[in-house]
């Protein structure tokens, strides 16, 4: 008696939250590809030098704003809220490649559709947590060679992924990070530059993410040489580790290189693959009830019709 109300339940809470789910999966596929170009970018691409020549490029604004490095694009942008980007290789002012553009837009549409609805963001993320158990609890999945029978097998066999992606993303929402926050450091902020040798004497520059002011201390996130995000603060001259937030870590794909990435193509394409499956049932099924229904008004209208005729 409760399963036809549970499958209810699940068909109309993805149908509800179809689009903005079609949204947030479509573009967290796009954004699993900017891992793995920060994990593959060329050797030499982003050295001290350049940066260096960049930050003077920028001049006094440089000193006051973060650093954003986009190996990839071949650009770093520098200064207060990103600031004025640069060319790498000539530190000229330049604007955002193609594709570095599309990731910032596909970031925006992801977070809040381009709307400010976050809300509705993580509303629809709460939905597909919630698709999950329901669906579990339809039954076990057997194995036919039907488009329900690839849909629950993907849902079971894939469950840790579907589940996982949208949880760390709803812990992203609710600024869950399973970090102690860190005490506040004393003393003046170091120059960017200071900042920079310090991280280059420890990774390789081809790998650095980010440099901004937090608390008055430089924030950096680098790759290691596994090609997984690690945080540090420059503070008193040196580079002090700080614990990551894993619900990002994994959310983004930031760890193992390649791995994070691959990692989270997969779950994209499970989730996609859920969805477009179970909208097309649903209207393969509702389809198919109105036909029902219209053959069978066309076999009792003619007899209808003509017992009322003289």
């Amino acid at each position: 008696m409760l399963k036809p109300w549970l499958l209810r339940l699940h068909r109309w809470v993805a149908l509800i939250f179809a689009l903005p789910l079609l949204v947030l999966i479509a573009t967290g596929l796009f954004l699993t590809a900017e891992p793995a170009l920060k994990a593959t970018v060329a050797d030499g691409t982003v050295t001290l030098p350049r940066l260096e020549a960049a930050i003077a490029a920028a001049g006094p604004a440089a000193a006051r704003g973060a650093l954003f490095v986009r190996g990839y694009d071949g650009t770093v942008s520098i200064g207060p809220q990103g600031g004025a980007t640069f060319d790498l290789a000539t530190a000229r002012p330049t604007e955002p490649g193609g594709l570095a553009t599309a990731f910032r837009t596909a970031r925006r549409l992801h977070e809040t559709l381009l709307l400010d609805l976050g809300w509705l963001v993580t509303a629809s993320t709460i939905a597909l947590i919630a698709l999950a158990p329901l669906g579990l609890l339809l039954g076990w999945p057997r194995l036919r060679m039907t488009i329900m029978g690839w849909h629950r097998l993907t849902g079971w066999v894939l469950l840790p992924l579907v589940v996982g992606s949208p949880l760390t993303g709803l812990a992203l929402a609710f600024g869950i990070s399973f970090t102690a926050p860190l005490p506040r450091a004393e003393g003046t902020p170091q120059p960017l530059g200071e900042t920079l040798r310090l991280v280059a004497a420890q990774h390789d520059l081809d790998g650095l993410d980010f440099v901004r002011p937090m608390g008055g201390v430089p924030l950096v996130r680098v790759l290691d040489s596994a090609g997984t995000a690690v945080l540090y603060r420059a503070t008193g001259g040196a580079l002090e580790p700080i614990p990551n937030s894993w619900p990002r870590l994994l959310h983004e794909g930031n760890w193992g290189g390649l791995l994070g990435s691959l990692g989270n193509l997969v779950a994209g394409l499970a989730l996609a693959a859920l969805l477009v499956t179970g909208v097309f049932l649903w209207a393969r099924r509702t389809l198919n009830r109105r036909r029902a229904r219209a053959a069978r008004r066309a076999r009792v209208t003619p007899a209808g019709a003509t017992a009322v005729q003289p």
